[in-house]
């Protein structure tokens, strides 16, 4: 009796050894790729880099350098207003969704297919394709206005339309990975509600607001919690649709196009000042983790669990 019980006590620590063994693998991988970059670029963040690779201990100077640069503030304007913006393809993905949901609908897959091709394609692909689309002299946007008789502008060197045009290339790119999943979540919602709403004499509308769009609201919530990560980080489409260095400068709508990613990579990787490009990748994790925990709070009043 004693044995059993001797060994019933052992069991729980060997269970618990096999556990760890089984996810040190990858709790290693996230220790060495993501959790130890993160703290060495915390540390490079109070640092000044030289020309030939060496740093010295500088404290506080680069925060209190990022706090007065306009550039750095309008980074994060334009990178704030593509993520705000951007939040527009979740009601689009949610329409469109609802309207592949229809029963009796044809080529639904087709429809799907369609959607969601740009999710698969590469970025660099995409931004090349966009970027000949609003070319002001010979892209294929402009030459279709020019058939109604209007002179287009050069879509992405003018700072009245760059950054918005920017954000109709994000959002065209995110709506088919939205509509999947929103499609999904609609697929998933109980028939019996629908039918009883019917009984009641509600009809498509007033079942949309009130069954489809409550029971898709923790659906909206991951959505929008991923799309903002996201446009925060935005940084590829930007880079091939504007270059770097010197001839993304001189572009007349540098500035409204300019992300706080991108001004990361010029400060590391053109200027070599990297101890301020850390500071300014801090600051954006930390302006992440504002958010994320924002949206965490806010989800409370209008996300509904079933």
């Amino acid at each position: 009796m004693t044995r059993s019980k001797h060994v019933a006590s052992r069991r729980p620590w060997t269970e618990a050894l096999w556990g760890y063994a089984f996810i040190a693998p990858t709790g290693l991988g996230l220790a060495v790729f993501y959790l130890w970059p993160v703290l060495q670029t915390a540390y490079f963040s109070f640092t000044e880099w030289g020309v030939f690779g060496g740093h010295t201990w500088t404290g506080l100077a680069n925060y209190t350098r990022l706090i007065s640069d306009p550039e750095v503030g309008q980074a994060v304007l334009n990178t704030l207003t593509y993520t705000v913006l951007g939040l527009l393809g979740i009601p689009l993905a949610i329409v469109f969704a609802a309207l592949l949901n229809r029963p009796g609908l044809g080529g639904v897959t087709l429809y799907r297919t369609a959607f969601f091709l740009p999710v698969v394609t590469m970025p660099v692909a995409v931004a090349m394709l966009w970027r000949w689309l609003y070319n002001g002299d010979y892209g294929l946007i402009n030459q279709v206005l020019s058939l109604a008789g209007i002179d287009g502008p050069n879509w992405i060197a003018d700072p009245a339309t760059a950054l918005y045009a920017l954000i109709v290339v994000g959002v065209w790119s995110s709506v088919g990975y939205n509509l999947i999943i929103f499609l999904a979540g609609m697929q998933a919602i109980p028939k019996e509600l629908y039918e009883a709403a019917s009984m009641d004499g509600a009809g498509r509308v007033r079942q949309f607001f009130s069954i489809t769009l409550p029971m898709l609201s923790p659906t909206a919530f991951f959505i929008s919690i991923v799309s903002v990560i996201g446009s925060l980080q935005l940084f590829d489409l930007v880079f091939v649709m504007t270059g770097s260095g010197q001839a993304a400068r001189a572009n007349p709508a540098y500035t409204r196009l300019q992300t706080v990613v991108q001004l990361f990579y010029e400060r590391a990787f053109v200027t070599n000042d990297r101890g301020y490009a850390a500071a300014i990748v801090m600051a954006l994790l930390l302006l992440i983790a504002v958010l994320t925990i924002l949206q965490f709070r806010l989800q409370r009043r209008w996300v509904h669990y079933v």
